[in-house]
């Protein structure tokens, strides 16, 4: 298959898992799984969690042209972690996206994410350490909700082995910052149904951002504006670091970050 631009099979298979893994992301967020930093039991909220569904078709309907205008990746890994309740399904948009455009991918491989566990940090540690090994060359983090914490947590246990850190509607209020020379963005929406945005900004500092995009918290993985963000992140060379900077034809849907 050419890497470049989508089948119709491989879409119409993505969708099916889109729907079927989103249904038990609500479900588990409607049931009040404990997390720190999540907002619970929030129905009017969730509701406009809705909206992940036309971002999926938006994503579908706009790939081919995302891809052809996103920069070229370097190939270097990059290691994506989805959010409470989801699974590697949930990342495989994001994840065949950063594959066309060059990377090499993984899924954090530990089924549905049930929240937080020493069990699952250390095996995670374990699995960046393969990864970092096998392709010689430190691994990008992108954490989706939860996913975020626990790439924030595999930075600060193994800073060496990681290139930078982009998180997408993490709750990050209370978690120790990632180590200052490692590039960090947070990637949020203000009207997040799930995450309060203000919980996913990062304290100011020389390498880390927030980017605020449009959108609704359970389409974070695949919401175009999204992927513009964290394709022009991966793509900076290493110690070279640069605030990101809207292209002028997205800026209506990744606008200025608000004060915090």
């Amino acid at each position: 298959m050419n890497r470049s631009y989508a089948s119709a099979p491989t879409l119409k298979l993505t969708s099916q898992i889109y729907a079927r893994e989103n249904s038990k992301v609500v479900s588990t967020h409607r049931r009040g799984v404990p997390s720190r930093g999540i907002a619970t039991n929030r129905v009017p909220a969730l509701i406009r969690e809705g909206r992940a569904a036309p971002e999926f078709a938006a994503f579908v309907a706009m790939a081919a042209p995302l891809i052809a205008g996103a920069p070229r990746g370097d190939g270097h890994p990059v290691l994506v972690l989805p959010g409470l309740g989801g699974s590697d399904a949930s990342t495989r948009p994001l994840r065949w996206f950063l594959d066309r455009l060059g990377y090499r991918t993984s899924g954090w491989g530990r089924g549905r994410n049930v929240g937080l566990s020493r069990h699952v940090s250390a095996a995670l540690n374990e699995r960046l350490a393969v990864i970092a090994a096998e392709h010689g060359r430190n691994v990008s983090l992108v954490g989706w909700s939860l996913g975020g914490v626990y790439a924030g947590a595999l930075a600060r246990h193994a800073p060496h082995r990681v290139r930078t850190v982009i998180t997408l509607g993490s709750p990050l209020a209370g978690q120790r910052q990632v180590p200052a020379d490692i590039p960090t963005t947070s990637v949020y929406s203000r009207s997040d149904g799930i995450v309060p945005w203000r919980a996913s900004a990062l304290p100011a500092a020389p390498m880390s951002e927030n980017v605020q995009v449009r959108g609704s918290h359970l389409g974070l993985g695949h919401n175009p504006p999204v992927l513009v963000v964290v394709a022009d992140r991966l793509a900076q060379p290493e110690q070279a670091w640069r605030p990101f900077a809207a292209p002028r034809w997205a800026r209506r849907w990744i606008p200025a970050p608000a004060p915090v």
